[in-house]
């Protein structure tokens, strides 16, 4: 990733406006910041959250509360739980996420 021309800066995200995105199951709110190519998301995960897609952006993904369920189209499961990130390459694995009781993420893509 290379990071350019984006001046020191501070995001206060309760301030950032939420969007809605349902899923197959349940909902997640993103609060969505853009720096040049680099998008910047504090996401919430309604319980029963399941994503409606295969993805196969690129994200670094930690988890701050709750419990995500990261699915690979291969069947491989991780769980994350605060603390606990994960990283993937565009056009890598496929992945998915599910969440039996809610999530609070910080992604960057």
């Amino acid at each position: 990733m290379q990071i350019a021309n984006i001046p020191f800066g501070i995001t206060e995200w309760e301030d950032v406006e939420k969007t809605e995105h349902k899923g197959e199951q349940g909902v997640a709110w993103w609060r969505t910041r853009q720096f040049g190519a680099i998008r910047v998301r504090m996401v919430e995960y309604s319980a029963g959250y399941l994503a409606d897609h295969w993805c196969r952006k690129g994200h670094i993904l930690l988890c701050l509360a709750g419990e995500l369920e990261s699915q690979l189209a291969d069947g491989r499961t991780f769980l994350l739980t605060p603390g606990i990130s994960y990283q993937v390459a565009d056009n890598a694995e496929a992945h998915r996420s599910y969440t039996a009781s809610g999530a609070t993420l910080f992604i960057v893509d």
